[in-house]
């Protein structure tokens, strides 16, 4: 059972192009960040996938990948955004 304090919710928005999934993917892998779900649609030529990862043996701290893909996500013209699982559900709580 994966530690839920190391769970982290990653949203991408942005104009669909070729790549973006494959992007974030290879970064995550490459970090050793687990991809647990995904979902991903397209509306209108908008892109919008919401991923849960595990960072239990993440290679890099919470801050340095939420940087890293917000500096990824310029560089191929989307949003992406990282929370921790515990404050993105505090935050969503009705």
């Amino acid at each position: 059972m994966e530690n839920v304090n190391n769970k982290t919710i990653i949203t991408v928005l942005g104009h669909d192009t070729v790549g973006i999934i494959a992007k974030v993917c290879t970064y995550l892998a490459e970090n050793n960040i687990n991809v647990l779900d995904i979902s991903q649609t397209i509306v209108s030529g908008y892109f919008n996938m919401m991923m849960i990862v595990d960072m239990t043996g993440a290679k890099v701290p919470f801050a340095d990948c939420a940087a890293a893909l917000d500096q990824l996500g310029e560089e191929i013209g989307v949003a992406i955004k990282c929370q921790k699982e515990e404050i993105f559900e505090k935050m969503h709580r009705i």
